[in-house]
């Protein structure tokens, strides 16, 4: 009769001759393989719970302290033999080439997806805008993000930062500081900016993967919560109203919308679609005005662009709807057509580009390519 033993782990009969040990257990050939790894650089067997690389480069505890370490900032796996340091100094942080890349003589330039310093505000309150400028097709480079860093920031201001997004190709984001919209249009250098990005191959607008988002203080709608909701209740409606002329402003696609911007739902009232956004709705932070950061709402709808005069005409159109929503009851503005809206904008920027897009009250005008 043949001799059999139990599997340890699947408790199935098999021959002796089949009988794999392991950590003072019994396997058969297939729970071994299921159940435990091999070392990729010396081949010697692991538990998963001891594995000290990834699944993909399984490692026991000796080869990786002997042969490997992980990148300080994204944690990334390396080989001893491709590791970065920002400088010469024994404490210098371990770094992946793309983590060193975002680097410049010790100091991080483009910093992680989810940096967030501590915010320096610009000009007068409480109405601040804060951009998020994603550029792409240059390249995530630390030389690059200091020439545009300069251009905004000195030894007394700090008024820009640059963050990765996993989003973009080969580039990276600008970020402002919340800023006044009068900030915005005479102390902040948009238009060196963009003419630095355009110069160094960056494209925004032409890239297809870039978002031009801008942020609101929430306390510009008010000191308390019930006071903010009032109004951002009305942005929302104006939104869901407007949406063939907002999109068509935003320079998007409808697929795009759907993906990174998109719409709540039209109702009769306002409180009716902020009462689905908190409640009901489930796109997270990827609608067209995103209700889930604390201090702010965020205006996700608009394409990256690099063209000066588009940029500072989206900050006049959303101040101008903010203005809406705070100064309008909700039947005051339930009854403004697109026509009665765009009537009353009167910044240069913000008309220029309404007839360029063929969305104002006159004539419109020739326009020159987007970047």
């Amino acid at each position: 009769m043949m001799e059999t033993f139990t599997c340890d782990n699947c408790g199935a009969s098999f021959p002796v001759s089949e009988r794999r040990e392991f950590s003072g257990e019994f396997f058969c050939p297939t729970c071994l393989e299921e159940e435990t790894l091999l070392c990729s650089r010396c081949g010697s067997r692991i538990w998963p719970d001891d594995n000290a690389g990834t699944d993909d480069t399984p490692l026991c505890s000796d080869c990786y302290h002997r042969y490997y370490t992980s990148c300080e900032r994204c944690g990334a796996l390396l080989s001893n033999s491709d590791v970065y340091y920002e400088s010469d100094d024994d404490d210098a942080p371990a770094l992946c080439y793309d983590c060193f890349q975002r680097t410049a003589s010790g100091k991080c330039i483009i910093h992680d997806y989810y940096y967030k310093p501590e915010p320096v505000f610009y000009g007068s309150g409480p109405r601040y805008f804060g951009v998020e400028l994603e550029i792409d097709e240059g390249g995530e480079d630390a030389q690059n993000a200091s020439q545009i860093l300069a251009l905004a920031n000195d030894t007394c201001e700090s008024r820009i930062y640059c963050k990765h997004d996993g989003s973009l190709h080969d580039g990276f984001e600008i970020v402002t500081h919340p800023m006044s919209l009068d900030y915005h249009l005479h102390q902040m250098p948009w238009a060196a900016i963009c003419k630095e990005a355009v110069s160094l191959g960056y494209s925004s607008h032409q890239a297809r993967t870039c978002g031009l988002h801008v942020h609101v203080s929430r306390k510009a709608f008010g000191e308390t919560e019930a006071q903010q909701d009032l109004c951002i209740a009305r942005i929302l409606y104006f939104f869901e109203k407007h949406w063939e002329e907002l999109l068509k402003f935003s320079r998007r696609t409808q697929r795009q919308l759907e993906q990174w911007a998109a719409r709540y739902g039209f109702k009769e009232q306002p409180m009716e679609i902020l009462d689905h956004a908190k409640k009901g709705y489930h796109g997270g932070r990827y609608t067209c005005v995103n209700l889930t950061n604390p201090s702010t709402i965020e205006f996700r709808i608009f394409r990256g662009t690099l063209k000066y005069n588009t940029l500072i005409a989206t900050l006049q159109l959303v101040n101008r709807i903010c203005d809406m929503a705070l100064c309008l009851s909700d039947d005051e503005l339930k009854s403004v057509s697109w026509t009665t809206f765009v009537s009353g904008c009167q910044n240069p920027e913000l008309v220029q580009y309404l007839k360029e897009r063929r969305l104002y009250v006159n004539e419109p005008v020739e326009t020159e390519v987007e970047i």
